[in-house]
């Protein structure tokens, strides 16, 4: 499974069969799914990830982000995983 910046659908929102989420980009192992749960929003979400260091998560510096908003990306290559 890959898992990728959201763009107008994400695949893997419902997906709930067993595996590893990876980066699209690089391959690197993200979340597992028996950390998945299901969530409101259109992006699939995880309680923990795969390694300490799958994800990176730096303050969003774009205008129209809310309050405290964090970007998400690969922690090998840097792909946004969510947000545009």
């Amino acid at each position: 499974m890959s898992f990728c910046s959201f763009n107008g659908g994400e695949k893997y929102k419902d997906h709930f069969q067993p595996g590893i989420y990876t980066c699209s980009k690089c391959g690197f192992e993200l979340f597992g799914s028996h950390s998945k749960y299901q969530h409101s929003s259109p992006w699939p979400a995880f309680t923990e990830t795969v390694h300490a260091d799958s994800l990176s998560k730096v303050p969003e510096t774009i205008p129209q982000s809310k309050p405290n908003a964090l970007k998400v990306s690969c922690g090998r290559c840097g792909q946004g995983l969510g947000w545009p």
